[in-house]
């Protein structure tokens, strides 16, 4: 089991003040915890995953779902089982798109 943390500063985009779960572990799946905490504009991920050795890759992905949402305040928890780095961004993206919705 490997654990990594990631933190982006300045993010511009908030979201409801709620936590959202997507996902289910399982056999070549995650689930992704998205929740709001005071974190100065800050978004902070962790990761938790059986696939050892793959930091640059989650690095990569974890920088692109920051770029297209610019998350401000919001904490990410993952935890993965051996998903593809698609499946990743899109369990992501469900869960930002989740708290948007919410807020309508």
């Amino acid at each position: 089991m490997e654990t990594l943390n990631f933190r982006f500063e300045n993010g511009t985009r908030r979201v409801t003040p709620h936590a959202e779960l997507v996902g289910v572990v399982s056999s070549g799946n995650l689930e992704v915890l998205i929740e709001t905490a005071a974190l100065n504009g800050g978004c902070e991920v962790e990761v938790k995953t059986a696939a050892v050795g793959f930091a640059a890759i989650w690095r990569a992905v974890i920088a692109d779902f920051n770029l297209r949402w610019s998350l401000a305040d919001v904490r990410i928890s993952i935890n993965d089982v051996g998903a593809t780095p698609a499946v990743v961004s899109l369990r992501l993206d469900q869960a930002v798109e989740s708290m948007m919705g919410a807020r309508a």
